[in-house]
């Protein structure tokens, strides 16, 4: 059984370890306000943008002469999957269910046989993934030193998908992320960028009733590359999103389990200080009956 001195020992450490659980979920809860909102008005401009690209490709059909990131390769044999995670960790199973879900995406198309490619982009998925799939890497994207998340970060990203598309090096990309919901609930989601897939929609069918100058092919040749730097951009915010909002509710768990643990390592603490107490007035009064 441990001592006194150890038990009072460890009450303080954990005590301590509670103050940093509560600040880091302090400090979570206050980027987590900028970061909801940065991702909630994002969603109405992306999802405008999609009706209308959607409207843009519905009008261009099968046409020979629709741009190639509408109309792909023609084939799918090579996937590269552009994993997004945080570059921080103590945010519960937030960055596993993103990197589970690209996993499980990854051992189906092997199973297909075909080939996988994996671009990360955050550290921590790309240190869950390399212990089992570091030969189907090809490259990775640090954001670590940036303070806020930006367009012009989503842009460089998307620059090194399209170069790398431009180049053959695949037939179909798709990033993974996780979608905000709310401060308990993230969705881990895969959204295909690369050829461009469009949702239809009500609204998107409409769009194909207006007349366009120049021509469909010619605006999609201009906006499609700008398409999948705003999902990326979309999926950027959404993730910083989740990831305060995971990391504020892990927290919240961490320092009501360091509360628990301190008032049993308390209880047990007084016992033990009882116990040697009882056990040293029996001893005195021992001896004072021996004389």
């Amino acid at each position: 059984m441990p001592s006194l001195k150890d038990l009072k020992n460890r009450i303080a450490s954990v005590k301590s370890t509670r103050k940093i659980t509560k600040a880091m979920q302090m400090v979570a809860a206050a980027k987590l306000r900028r970061a909801q909102d940065a991702a909630e008005q994002a969603r109405p401009y992306a999802e405008r943008f999609n009706a209308v690209m959607a409207g843009l490709a519905q009008s261009v059909g099968g046409s020979d002469s629709a741009p190639r990131l509408l109309s792909g390769t023609g084939s799918d044999k090579v996937q590269l999957l552009v994993v997004m995670t945080s570059e921080r960790g103590l945010c519960g199973g937030f960055n596993s269910n993103i990197v589970k879900l690209a996993r499980t995406r990854a051992e189906k198309l092997l199973g297909e046989g075909k080939t996988v490619k994996i671009l990360t982009v955050g550290k921590k998925g790309r240190d869950q993934l390399k212990r089992d799939y570091a030969k189907l890497f090809v490259g990775h994207i640090d954001l670590g030193e940036v303070k806020r998340v930006g367009y012009v970060d989503a842009q460089g990203i998307a620059k090194d998908v399209l170069s790398r598309f431009d180049a053959g090096e695949f037939d179909v990309a798709t990033i993974f992320y996780s979608k905000f919901h709310n401060v308990v609930s993230q969705e881990p989601t895969a959204r295909q960028i690369v050829p461009a897939a469009f949702e239809m929609t009500g609204e998107a069918g409409a769009s194909s009733l207006y007349d366009y100058e120049p021509d469909e092919e010619a605006i999609l040749a201009d906006l499609l590359p700008r398409g999948v730097a705003t999902q990326v951009f979309t999926a950027l915010l959404e993730n910083g999103a989740s990831e305060q909002g995971a990391r504020m509710s892990a927290m919240d768990n961490a320092t009501r389990n360091a509360g628990d643990m301190i008032d049993r390592l308390t209880i047990v603490y007084n016992r033990s200080r009882q116990a040697a107490i009882t056990k040293e007035l029996i001893e005195i009064i021992s001896g004072a009956e021996a004389l």
